[in-house]
């Protein structure tokens, strides 16, 4: 019981976390595209970067919702967060110079090493489903024999 709560938590905070992520960059897309604008890659890339992380974060909470699909959204969820915790470590060694957040909401309030430990919260915790989603069920436990 506790591991499928434990399993389930981690799924919707992914989720959340997923759907508040493009959902925030979706509702502020002029500022999102002009912050992916500063980002150092070509420019020519902004527009397919930005719709395929945008569809690629919506299907990564979708795949969570579903417990066939779980699997693999826990896989995307840790794979994109490898790659986003990468990135801004890669920032905090200022590899790319100064470079501003493109993140939506609250978390782009967030200075680049607490952004860091939140990611790294999320990989953990994504981590930690996979596991989960892996145990196979507990078996039920045996009543202790009476000895008479």
């Amino acid at each position: 019981m506790t591991r499928k709560w434990t399993l389930e938590s981690i799924t919707m905070l992914l989720f959340i976390l997923f759907t508040y992520a493009a959902g925030s960059k979706l509702a502020n897309y002029k500022q999102f595209l002009f912050q992916m604008d500063a980002q150092p890659f070509n420019n020519r890339y902004t527009t397919p970067l930005v719709i395929g992380l945008l569809l690629i974060e919506f299907a990564i909470a979708a795949c969570l919702i579903f417990r066939k699909t779980m699997k693999a959204g826990l896989w995307a969820s840790l794979i994109m967060l490898v790659i986003f915790t990468a990135y801004i470590a890669l920032i905090k060694l200022n590899y790319f110079g100064s470079i501003p957040c493109s993140c939506g909401g609250v978390i782009e309030r967030l200075n680049w090493t607490q952004h860091l430990f939140f990611n790294l919260f999320f990989v953990g915790i994504s981590i930690a489903g996979i596991v989960l989603y892996k145990l196979p069920p507990s078996a039920p436990r045996q009543s202790q024999l009476k000895l008479s």
